[in-house]
């Protein structure tokens, strides 16, 4: 009985692709983290914080807007 039960357990796959969902999710998550914690000034400087961003770049062309 209990060889039938240990085979039945090793054939199921049913929760295999929860977990590797999972751990994609997992990795995206840490190269999001990894790309944000190396690029995050450059990426601040170029929405708007400081002159010439563009926040910047947007007003100024709104100005012209008749």
């Amino acid at each position: 009985m209990r060889a039938g039960i240990w085979k039945r357990f090793q054939a199921d796959e049913s929760g295999a692709t929860a977990i590797e969902y999972g751990l994609i999710a997992g990795l995206i998550a840490v190269a999001v983290i990894a790309s944000f914690t190396a690029l995050g000034n450059s990426i601040l400087s170029l929405f708007g914080v400081g002159t010439g961003g563009a926040a910047d770049t947007i007003a100024a062309q709104v100005e012209k807007i008749p």
